[in-house]
């Protein structure tokens, strides 16, 4: 048997291999294009260099671009750059035309700036980046007619900063082409393999995890697993940010392909099964398992050797599965569950997830000709409702207001504030913080940290420079080679991020890559200054339109999620045969609602991470460890709804082919749930009410009632206390399951409708144990969290029990 060791570490060996060689390619790549730029901008022909006023924005428009790209997704940030090309043309010339470049003064220059940047930030449509590069270059535009008074003419600045940033990303595309293209197709087939070997080990970590003979053992391959998981989330987030470049390179895949596959649903049915066999394996506390014997035991081993040529058929990327090689091993699988299934949940369940595996079960997916539903294309209000959903779509919503609102407050200001303190170098304000902002939230205080160091680092780099080769100054650029290489490490880091590598880079280019009147000191001082000028102006306008902190945000989102979570248990509910329409609602609102959660738990995850960078200044520290592990709950529990609509909808479709013995077992069947469901509700809602009250001081001064006798206050956490309760459910599972099991039946045919149904319901039951037990986990760092967030342990029992006594 392998050593736990030896069983993973050359998928994530490789992982990292390819990690660092994708860094390194990226590295030179920027450096390609950052070469490119500076050779023509400092020694390329006069007529094509008159055009370029502006290097530093073209070393910005390619840092942006090329950063981590292929060609696909520098040809689609090229498609970027002409958008905002339009925009600036269209909003400079009218703005240039109506007031004249001859009355332009710092005040009038930072009007038009607040306005021209409005109208940018309004449409929806228009993705991000664009408007930073359009932000970036009306900077460049009125600061630059601000200076001179309109001497250059009208369009010239308009039209200058327009071809300097197209250039920046001709570089860019040339860096992607020399020596050899880059392209995302072939990086996310590689990724992909990495991924596909990264699944087949830890499927074979878990099945060495059951298998185990000794504890020991059996923990030594789970913490292989774990780490496993780890890497193949990196993978599949790499994959899924090569999946939109991959598109630009192939664009009639998806339309000329009749065959084509959806990468993104197909690593999804691939790694949710394979998270929750992990959840499955947590689960077993003692070891050998009681439930895996000698047959079964090689019965798995086959099975993964099953699944490992089944990975091994995928001569290319995303291809589909051949799904003969594993149909006698999918009968096989079911017949062994149905020994299993009411003898043991937790291996029943690993048996389910092995034959979603084999069987390439599209989960995350409902069948639509499961559930009935109808084409909407046939409903003859349906064309209406999409023009209306269209015009709906180009008003813009509240959040995009206060996305435009403080875009052109915070570059009005910083181009105002810039030009009064340096003329010459007001550019600097503005141009540092255009590329800044994002639509959300983000570390406010982290951002402007890291371009500031960023900043301070390069220019203190390209001084070094110019001193060292001063009698030499035309072999000063080679010196910056390394540094550029060096900060495109420095964008992967968490540290410093991309803000903080492309400041880095741009700070020693534009001292040394570019031709200023100014001493390299004096312009990196004046530079310096500028770019703290523009921070201060990022961060006070930010505090102004988002006051509340990250960490009072993740409390509320936390909130959220434990009520669509409460809403997600209300909607599981094993419905009869003869009431299809009420079931076929009540799975599709479950999925509904799962996915509302899954994007609560993504944004309760951005807001901890924000938390965790933010200054707690004189506010409680943020309790980061208490928020992880609730998260980490939270996202098991969104898996596992998945798992229960999925068998919901199996079992219901089942018990139309027999609904003889259906009926018999339909009450058993929600007695159960209904256990489930009046046990976890409940402290779900009270879990939720405490979690939305901002602080627990609000109460202590308030009289309330408590029991005479021994003159204490009532627990609001006393409906679960521990494992005795998931037991108590997982038994009633089991006793039912043996009930179904006993079961005859006349003809093969009927047993095999037995069967499939008694595995549904015993996945039923293992994620409905397991939901109550994240619960309890969820219920204990609540209570962790509040103790954290009140000091007065004299007065936490009543908070409790007024919660307790609202909730009931």
């Amino acid at each position: 048997m392998p050593t736990p060791s030896s069983s993973s570490s050359s998928s994530i060996a490789a992982a990292r291999s390819h990690e660092w060689r994708a860094a390194l390619a990226s590295a030179l790549r920027t450096t390609t294009a950052c070469t490119v730029v500076a050779l023509t901008t400092l020694y390329g022909p006069a007529p094509l260099r008159r055009y370029l006023e502006f290097p530093s924005f073209t070393y910005v428009t390619t840092l942006l671009i090329v950063s981590d790209a292929a060609l696909g997704d520098t040809l689609r940030g090229c498609w970027r750059v002409a958008c905002s090309n339009v925009l600036v043309m269209l909003l400079s010339l009218l703005s240039l035309y109506l007031i004249g470049p001859s009355n332009f003064t710092d005040a009038v220059a930072a009007a038009a700036m607040a306005a021209s940047v409005f109208v940018v930030a309004i449409p929806e449509w228009s993705h991000l980046v664009a408007k930073q590069l359009a932000f970036g270059q009306l900077v460049n535009v009125f600061v630059s007619t601000a200076v001179d008074r309109g001497e250059a003419g009208v369009a010239a600045p308009a039209i200058h900063v327009v071809c300097s940033t197209a250039f920046g990303a001709l570089a860019a595309v040339l860096a992607m082409l020399l020596p050899f293209p880059r392209l995302a197709y072939y990086q996310t087939r590689k990724l992909y393999r990495l991924y596909a070997e990264n699944i087949c080990e830890r499927f074979n970590c878990n099945i060495e995890v059951i298998s185990a003979s000794d504890k020991a053992t059996a923990v030594g391959f789970f913490t292989q697993t774990k780490s496993l998981s780890t890497t193949g989330a990196k993978l599949l987030k790499s994959i899924r940010s090569k999946l939109d470049g991959m598109h630009w390179e192939r664009p009639r895949t998806r339309i000329f392909n009749p065959h084509w596959i959806d990468p993104d649903e197909k690593l999804q049915d691939m790694e949710l099964p394979m998270r929750a066999m992990g959840i499955a394996v947590s689960t077993f506390t003692s070891f050998p398992v009681g439930a895996i014997d000698e047959e079964l035991s090689g019965f798995l081993l086959n099975c993964r050797e099953q699944f490992s040529k089944k990975l091994g058929q995928q001569a290319k990327c995303f291809a589909s599965f051949d799904a003969t090689i594993t149909s006698e091993k999918k009968k096989d699988i079911l017949t062994k569950n149905l020994l299993v299934a009411y003898k043991d949940l937790p291996t029943s369940f690993l048996l389910y997830c092995v034959h979603i595996l084999l069987d390439d079960t599209p989960m995350a997916k409902k069948n639509d000709h499961m559930l009935g539903k109808t084409q909407e294309s046939g409903d003859p209000l349906w064309s209406t409702r999409k023009t209306r959903e269209v015009l709906m779509n180009l008003i813009p919503s509240n959040r995009n207001l206060a996305f435009a609102f403080k875009c052109s407050l915070s570059l009005g200001l910083a181009v105002f504030f810039g030009l009064t303190y340096n003329k010459e170098n007001g550019y600097w304000a503005g141009l540092l913080i255009s590329l800044c902002f994002v639509t959300g939230r983000h570390p406010t205080f982290s951002l402007a940290n890291a371009r500031g160091q960023g900043t301070a680092m390069g220019s203190i780099y390209g001084i070094l420079c110019c001193f060292i080769f001063q009698k030499y100054m035309h072999l000063s650029f080679l010196a910056l080679l390394p540094w550029v290489i060096f900060s495109s490490f420095l964008k992967n880091s968490r540290m410093y991020g991309q803000a903080g590598g492309i400041s880095a880079a741009t700070g020693a280019l534009l001292i040394v890559g570019m031709k200023h009147n100014d001493p390299p000191i004096q312009f990196a001082l004046a530079r310096m200054v500028e770019a703290t000028i523009g921070l201060l102006c990022f961060v006070i306008v930010e505090i102004i339109f988002n006051p509340c902190r990250a960490a009072t945000l993740a409390k509320s989102e936390l909130s959220q999620c434990l009520r669509s979570l409460q809403d997600c248990i209300d909607q599981i509910d094993i419905i009869p045969p003869n009431k299809r329409e009420m079931s076929f609602s009540s799975c599709s609102a479950l999925r509904e609602g799962q996915r509302k959660l899954k994007t609560l738990v993504g944004q309760l995850e951005e807001f901890t991470a924000e938390a965790e960078l933010e200054p707690n200044f004189w506010f409680i520290p943020f309790h980061n460890a208490c928020y992880r592990k609730m998260l980490e709950s939270l996202s098991k529990m969104s898996d596992l709804l998945i798992f229960v609509a999925y068998s919901m909808e199996n079992v219901m479709l089942l018990s139309q082919k027999n609904e003889a013995f259906w009926e018999d077992l339909h009450d058993q069947v929600n007695e159960n749930v209904g256990i489930f469901k009046n046990k976890i509700s409940p402290v779900l809602k009270c879990l939720e009410e405490i979690t939305r009250i901002e602080s627990p001081r609000k109460l202590e001064n308030e009289n309330l009632p408590c029991d005479i006798e021994t003159q204490e206050y009532a627990d609001a956490f006393g409906d679960l206390s521990g494992d005795e309760e998931v037991n108590t459910i997982t038994g009633s599972f089991i006793k039912h399951l043996e009930a179904m099991a006993s079961k005859t039946h006349s003809n093969i045919h009927e047993e095999m409708v037995k069967g499939q149904i008694l595995s549904h319901y015993s996945c039923l039951g293992f994620c409905t144990s397991n939901l109550m037990r994240e619960t309890i986990k969820i219920q204990n760092e609540v209570k962790e969290l509040l103790t954290w967030e009140n000091s007065n342990q004299s007065n936490f029992n009543k908070f409790f029990w007024k919660d307790q006594a609202q909730c009931s």
